[in-house]
């Protein structure tokens, strides 16, 4: 249900969108300069909501969200001047006399919905994205994170009027009600179940979406990995933000030849990062906790009846539902037919599924949908080749799991159910900009030719150069 306060929100920024959208790149930039030295200078309070969210450590959430939201901030600075410029398109023969451009205007007033797992960074890089392109935003944080949803709301607060970014806290009622409004673009990060309804509820008022989901990725380990760094590496990304990522590999595929090698590195790997015990590991500051009871409910439910349909724990295992802890946790013995394997896991879960037939490995990962991140393993180019060309991703990193998000060059999305749109640097720009096509005549054309009446020898004339010219 909208209520008399959104629907006043949203009004002034109606109100207000075509002042913003007149704002030069100068002005645009002095507000993400105001932005960037926010973020610096209220580091410790975001750590602190972070944490009284979720236990998540203050160095995470330094690498993981508050050097990307500066990152952002400062590659879009650097760069914005020019991607605000028209850029000029060739002219074919028939529009002789004629200039083409392209031009990159707002959308208008843009709708954030932002998620819970990476709760400030996922807010604020798209709305880097929303300032950089001259819109007004509406904001929404997860209410599943409080701490954060409430600094979010003080922090946008001594830095934006309302009218030009606003934040609004809220369930999923407010959600629901701000949907119901008819914003120009909505932004949404979350699970592919509530990006069908955020695009249903976007069609009504034939607003562009931008969804950013999930789904299971994959990752290949072939024979001829560097099994050791392989394993640190994934073992690292899956268990950052306790698997609560959506990028994370969601499960391994290893050849056969190598599994229980890989499964011995990657067990060293959980004891090295994150302690050499149960009770280590339960008790290292260093990693995080599950957000809610509900979803410690769910990753306890999948992994009991994953093990009690065969799966073995190589290691972890052990859940605390009053700390909302479940450990870094490893199976094998996990066939594509397990509950584990049935939706994403998104917790610190790591299936590990021997293969002998590549082939066959990625039929069977395609046969799961389109998921956020493919990663292959392998000192074969041929290898890594026959994988990329016979799956869909979002993206794919080698060798390396989950930085091609860090790196702002590259465009970050999805595809199919794992999401609608890309951002990041001038992918976000684009994103929420509208490419308006501008035609200028600046001098005498043939066009008149092609006027009627469509007879006589000037028209056949005109039609003979016509069919020459396509």
């Amino acid at each position: 249900m909208v209520t008399a306060e959104l629907q006043r929100i949203f009004a002034a920024q109606q109100a207000n969108r075509w002042r913003i959208a007149h704002t030069t790149a100068k002005e645009r930039s002095a507000k993400l300069e105001r932005l960037a030295a926010a973020v610096e200078d209220q580091r410790e309070a975001i750590a602190a909501a972070a944490y009284a969210d979720f236990r998540k450590p203050p160095a995470e959430l330094e690498f993981t969200e508050l050097h990307a939201v500066l990152a952002e901030i400062r590659h879009t600075r650097r760069h914005l001047r020019r991607w605000m410029r028209p850029t000029r398109v060739r002219t074919p023969l028939l529009l002789l006399g004629t200039a083409s451009e392209v031009r990159h205007e707002p959308r208008g007033v843009v709708l954030i919905l932002a998620p819970w797992n990476y709760a400030f960074s996922l807010a604020i890089v798209p709305l880097v994205a929303a300032i950089a392109a001259g819109n007004c935003a509406v904001l929404k944080p997860s209410e599943k994170t409080p701490h954060t949803s409430a600094l979010l709301k003080r922090f946008i607060g001594g830095l934006f009027d309302e009218s030009e970014v606003a934040v609004v806290e809220g369930g999923a009622d407010v959600a629901e009600g701000l949907l119901e409004l008819p914003f120009d673009h909505v932004f949404y990060t979350g699970g592919t179940h509530i990006g069908r309804k955020v695009m249903a509820a976007a069609a009504r008022h034939l607003a562009s979406v931008t969804l950013e989901l999930g789904g299971k990725s994959p990752t290949f380990v072939d024979a001829t990995a560097d099994l050791r760094a392989a394993a640190e590496r994934i073992v690292w990304s899956k268990y950052v933000n306790a698997g609560q990522t959506c990028l994370a590999p969601d499960y391994v595929l290893v050849h056969a030849s190598r599994s229980a090698e890989f499964i011995a590195e990657a067990k060293r790997a959980v004891g090295a990062l994150y302690g050499a015990t149960d009770e280590d590991r339960a008790r290292t500051p260093d990693y995080c906790r599950i957000v809610d009871a509900a979803a410690f409910a769910r990753l306890r439910d999948v992994l009991e009846r994953t093990v009690a349909g065969g799966a073995v724990i190589e290691v972890g295992g052990q859940t605390d539902a009053a700390d909302r802890y479940v450990a870094p946790t490893i199976l094998s013995g996990v066939g594509f037919d397990a509950p584990i394997m049935e939706e994403e896991i998104f917790g610190p879960i790591l299936p590990v599924l021997p293969y002998t037939d590549l082939d066959d490995a990625v039929a069977r990962t395609r046969a799961l949908g389109k998921p956020l991140g493919v990663y292959v393993f392998s000192r074969r180019r041929d290898v890594v080749e026959r994988v990329i060309a016979s799956t869909t991703a979002g993206g794919t990193a080698v060798n390396i799991t989950l930085l091609h998000y860090a790196n702002p060059y590259l465009p970050f999305g999805g595809v199919g159910a794992s999401g609608l749109g890309s951002y990041h640097g001038v992918h976000g720009f684009r994103a929420l900009s509208h490419q308006r096509a501008v035609l200028r005549q600046r001098e005498p054309t043939l066009l008149h030719l092609l006027f009627p009446p469509y007879r006589g020898r000037l028209h056949a004339l005109a039609m003979r150069m016509l069919r020459i010219l396509e």
